[in-house]
């Protein structure tokens, strides 16, 4: 899992690749770093309205939240307006009703004008409600257009904080979630190293997908040491991890809506997310309404 991701079609540009210029001597490569530094932290760097630095990674966080919270608005006015046509179906049926028994009976003048003035009156409740209707979902149209726009101005985070996921598809229990602020740089030998601490020594299979670092000889040599069998997923085909990818989600669902400042501050959310993660009840298991760790306890009822 890569909590922030790098444009995928274009290479990073970072202050330290002024020293790949091999025809500056040492001062002038200092300087010319010195520059580059500057010119970055000036990218990264946006001034909200409250005067104070945002940097960029907390301003599409900001923008983000914000984003999901129009979203969730959306949602419960869409619900409401559902409500709201079902009892107006349920008016118009009534009316159909009572239409045809006034033609059936002989009814006093006074009552069918009364009873035609109240139609009307909820006729035109309903064009306003329509209508009202309309000028919500042209704000909300803009306000989704202003925050679209907004994160498509803010520059590329380069910077990678790579969480590798370790769950049991039996338990559903989160064994880890280990932080590699190498990010892009992971290699396989430091997933192998995180692996070897919090794999259960039970363990029979190991189902990962075809990255990289579960294809290196590191990987095939801890499967050997380990004695368990590595299950490789078929290509384009994620569902085939369908417990780790929804936990992935889940965990993505659930950072949206937290914020850190350095890599101490994630690993205590992450933290803190397993040990919730772990003790709440899971509908996915056999026994549902267990937690992860319950179930755990349990399993020798099986």
């Amino acid at each position: 899992m890569i909590v922030e991701r790098l444009a995928d079609d274009e290479e990073p540009q970072y202050p330290g690749r002024v020293f790949e210029d091999q025809s500056l001597d040492y001062a002038e490569a200092m300087h010319a770093f010195v520059a580059a530094s500057a010119q970055s932290e000036q990218r990264e760097k946006r001034l909200p309205a409250d005067g104070k630095e945002e940097t960029a990674k907390a301003a599409i966080r900001r923008l983000r939240r914000e984003e999901e919270r129009l979203r969730i608005q959306r949602r419960d006015a869409r619900s409401q307006r559902k409500q709201e046509d079902i009892a107006w179906k349920t008016l118009r049926q009534q009316h159909r009703h009572e239409e045809i028994e006034f033609s059936q009976q002989r009814a006093r003048y006074g009552e069918r004008k009364v009873w035609h003035k109240n139609w009307q009156a909820l006729r035109t409740h309903r064009r306003q409600v329509l209508e009202q209707r309309h000028q919500e979902d042209q704000v909300w149209r803009e306000q989704r257009h202003i925050l679209r726009t907004q994160l498509a101005e803010l520059p590329i985070v380069t910077d990678w904080i790579a969480i590798l996921v370790i769950t049991d598809n039996c338990t559903r229990q989160c064994l880890g979630l280990p932080l590699f602020m190498a990010g892009a740089n992971v290699t396989s030998e430091m997933v192998v190293d995180a692996l070897r601490t919090l794999l259960p020594a039970e363990l029979q299979f190991l189902i990962s997908d075809r990255g990289v670092h579960f294809t290196a000889n590191a990987f095939k040599e801890l499967a050997h040491t380990e004695e368990f069998v590595h299950v490789v997923i078929a290509r384009h085909r994620p569902q085939s991890n369908g417990i780790a990818e929804r936990f992935v989600r889940t965990l993505k669902e659930w950072l949206a809506f937290q914020s850190w400042k350095n890599a101490q501050e994630l690993l205590a959310l992450l933290s803190m997310f397993r040990s919730e993660y772990n003790d709440r009840p899971h509908q996915g298991l056999p026994i549902p309404g267990l937690s992860p760790n319950e179930f755990a306890n349990r399993i020798w009822l099986f």
